[in-house]
């Protein structure tokens, strides 16, 4: 357990984080990008089996949202194992989007049992953070196809499947909206503008930008290196080009009823009623419902007009997935733990207290999660979405392209030009 992995392999793995996206036409339909992971491991020290022993102290990463969740998942654990060991298992609040930084600095002194979305799946079994787990046909058999997909190296199963929600649709206040409303951002923008309301998306984040460019035509990928990307958000050829699709979001942009904000100012607003719609997730359900009571609403995205057409919002789609540190002293209590909390039980309970779609196959089909109007437009919007396969580049160049134009363009550039210089960045070695 004393080796350490050499800054060499660290930041190699790190240079290899593979994310990416499938291609979407403007009807939605969508063609997902293969990529094919060297998971070559000869360099790595194999994580070795500490001697048997009676206590068995586990840390857990999670979001700080699922403390109390997980506490008690953790209490029903030491019920089910009552007798076999003394457990100590202590929760420590780790964003998912963050955990693969956060475990490469030191896989060793990482949490043995962690959370996590799946687009870092990739890297962290390259970084040898994670192994096949033992007994993947029963995890198989439980799971969604999809969220199996997620967890998996070709046809390797690494982690547990936890939900199947990791994605983004509209929210909406019924009072303002009618179901024909909310078909088209025009309409939602004209209403808010009319009764003095706004309607959020943030635009800091390159995941949400997605949505305009998704469904035109124009493309973002992983090429085949693994690595780097290829884009033709700027392209100038074909039925929808790179500055119809930003010359679109600037007049979005330019309405006095849009918000740019983050999901703290989208809930904010929301709450405080200055708020009427907003583009978010799940994982906000709880708190809608309990803000806009019988009107709340929730539904796929809207179409937005671009080139004098109206193009349906694509979304990316994702998973959380619940890892199993290769390098826990308490590697089969840790995989035990893991799925304990993944099991058909804790993710139903994990819907219920949290509104986080299950990847649970049974789970998925209770009665309750067929009730959730959040869940039910997740399962709309899928129709439209991709699976998130992204090469790092991809994040900070749409993020500076976007914050510009949500901004209304202050400086007046070129819109051509800002596309060219977002797809620099993006496509960079």
């Amino acid at each position: 357990m004393s080796k350490k992995i050499s800054t060499f392999l660290i930041t190699a793995v790190l240079a290899a984080a593979l994310s990416g996206c499938a291609r979407a036409d403007q009807e939605g339909s969508l063609t997902g990008t293969k990529t094919n992971l060297q998971n070559s491991k000869e360099n790595i020290p194999e994580p070795k089996a500490p001697p048997e022993s009676k206590d068995v102290e586990l840390v857990v990463w999670g979001a700080e949202e699922d403390e109390a969740l997980l506490n008690q998942i953790f209490e029903s654990f030491k019920d089910e194992y009552q007798g076999q060991a003394n457990f100590q298992i202590t929760f420590a609040a780790q964003s998912e989007s963050g955990c693969k930084d956060a475990l490469m600095a030191d896989l060793e002194a990482g949490a043995d049992v962690f959370a996590f979305a799946d687009d870092q799946l990739n890297t962290l079994v390259a970084a040898g953070a994670l192994e096949p787990v033992e007994n993947a046909d029963h995890i198989k058999s439980e799971n969604l196809p999809g969220a199996v997909e997620a967890a998996s190296v070709g046809e390797v199963l690494y982690a547990y499947p936890l939900t199947a929600d990791n994605g983004y649709f509209l929210y909406y206040n019924k009072q303002y909206f009618n179901p024909e409303d909310i078909k088209t951002f025009d309409r939602m923008l004209q209403i808010a503008e009319e009764n003095g309301k706004k309607i959020t998306m943030d635009w800091s984040s390159a995941w949400y930008v997605y949505a305009f460019f998704g469904n035109t035509g124009l493309e973002v990928g992983l090429n085949d290196d693994g690595i780097t990307n290829f884009c033709t958000w700027n392209g100038t050829e074909g039925n929808i080009k790179g500055v119809d699709v930003a010359s679109a979001m600037l007049s979005i942009a330019q309405s006095p009823a849009f918000f740019n904000t983050v999901e703290a100012g989208f809930l904010a607003g929301i709450q405080d009623g200055s708020v009427i719609a907003g583009v978010s997730g799940v994982w906000n359900a709880v708190a809608m419902k309990n803000a806009l009571g019988k009107d709340y609403g929730a539904a796929k995205l809207p179409t937005y007009t671009c080139s004098n057409r109206q193009i349906q919002m694509a979304s990316f789609s994702g998973y959380k997935l619940i890892g199993v540190n290769a390098y826990s002293r308490h590697y089969e209590w840790a995989s035990r733990l893991a799925e304990w909390i993944s099991n058909e039980q804790n993710q139903q309970l994990r819907f219920e207290m949290r509104g986080q779609g299950p990847s649970n196959t049974k789970a998925a089909a209770s009665p309750s999660v067929q009730d959730s109007l959040a869940i039910t437009a997740l399962i709309d919007q899928s129709e439209y979405s991709c699976l998130q396969r992204i090469g790092g580049n991809f994040w900070d160049p749409v993020t500076v392209f976007a914050t510009n134009i949500a901004a209304g363009n202050p400086e007046g550039k070129n819109l051509q030009e800002l596309l060219d210089t977002m797809v620099e960045g993006i496509t960079a070695p």
